[in-house]
């Protein structure tokens, strides 16, 4: 089956709650990923789902049955560590068939989940061989292997890529993406790069300070942030944040003032009376443009990098709360130290309150789908 719902989940060490009541559901096939900040949670709740830690409060449910008290062999789920934890003196045959050796099965039975482990993760020609013989990568899918061998409900993930080179990593995110399709499984991944959660999810769980910020799907993530959290975490490279001031609602959207005094209307709903309310602007570098634009912004770029396929600037810009950042075409005429301004409209923008909370976006499905095309 491979379901899984979490109900008000708490985790305590002492006084100190580090995961305090988090409500998810997870339905059988979906590949879920666990994303956040050094500290968050994630590996500590992706540890209680797996019975590695015990929970303070609430209830892990894993196909209808409640496993707070089940060890983790009990509860139906494999998992995959940051550390490929393989036994070192035996072959990668033997590591992956270990938990099936555990078990007790017979040698055919063994056989027969081994070949079709090593069929699915390309490790046949690899069987005989020691785990010092292998690449990092290999190493991994033989880990992966002594999962699937298991048949769990659940497959649970710990930042299994984090250890491999940036090319590797590219590599099995593209493998690991083909297995969940593969197998139809239920999987659930923790990840602290958020380029692994937006290529390989069906939804994204963002974790900040032992709660869940927002779930949804990618997209609806990148376009639809709920806070200034998710917004400037969820994008690479990340969000700018500009200081505004409200000045007025219209049916079009809400008006706010730049540092510079120049107006901008943000296509977004109102919530109330926003006049001289102190507001946020959120602008992805890969919205701002060289070209003509509702606004824009002068920056002088201090660290410039031609990638080929873009160009990217970082600025310091009055009433930027952090580096201001654009992403712009390869051929970009972007030099260090000299001034330029930085196009965006406004229905790309987005807006936050006081408080950090988002205004919602006037997106109409078909806005969506052309974002989506051009991403």
């Amino acid at each position: 089956m491979g379901e899984l719902q979490l109900r008000d989940v708490r985790k305590s060490y002492g006084q100190m709650e580090v995961i305090k009541g988090v409500d998810l559901d997870v339905e059988h096939g979906e590949f879920i990923v666990f994303v956040g900040p050094s500290g968050c949670g994630k590996s500590t709740l992706l540890r209680m789902i797996a019975g590695l830690e015990e929970i303070t409060g609430g209830d892990i449910t894993i196909d209808s049955k409640v496993v707070n008290d089940l060890p983790p062999v009990k509860r139906g789920i494999a998992m995959v560590f940051q550390s490929y934890a393989l036994y070192p003196h035996m072959s990668v045959y033997e590591n992956i068939a270990f938990p099936l050796r555990v078990e007790r099965l017979s040698n055919d039975k063994v056989e027969e989940k081994v070949q079709n482990a090593a069929g699915i993760l390309q490790l046949a020609s690899r069987l005989h061989h020691k785990p010092g013989e292998l690449s990092g990568g290999q190493r991994q899918r033989v880990a992966i292997g002594r999962a699937i061998v298991r048949e769990p409900s659940v497959f649970l993930f710990d930042e299994p890529l984090s250890n491999l080179d940036a090319a590797l990593r590219a590599e099995m995110r593209v493998e690991l993406a083909k297995l969940h399709t593969e197998l139809d499984a239920t999987m659930i991944y923790v990840t602290h790069d958020q380029v692994e959660a937006m290529t390989m999810a069906d939804r994204i769980v963002v974790l900040d300070h032992g709660v869940i910020s927002q779930v949804g799907s990618p997209l609806e993530l990148y376009h639809k942030p709920r806070n200034l959290f998710v917004a400037g975490f969820i994008g690479n490279p990340k969000m700018n944040f500009v200081n505004v001031t409200g000045k007025n609602a219209t049916e079009d959207g809400v008006i706010v003032a730049l540092p510079s005094g120049q107006e901008l209307t943000v296509n977004v709903a109102a919530r109330g009376d926003v006049s001289g309310k102190s507001l946020t602007l959120g602008i992805r570098p890969e919205h701002l443009t060289l070209g003509p634009a509702d606004a824009s912004i002068e920056v002088v770029p201090n660290v410039v990098e031609h990638l080929g396929i873009h160009t990217v600037t970082y600025s310091t810009v009055d009433g930027a709360k952090a580096t201001f950042c654009s992403l712009l075409p390869g051929s970009a005429p972007a030099k260090v130290g000299k001034a330029v301004a930085m196009g965006f409209n406004g229905k790309d923008c987005h807006l936050f309150d006081e408080n950090g909370q988002a205004f919602e976006r006037n997106l109409s499905v078909s806005d969506l789908d052309a974002a989506e095309m051009h991403i």
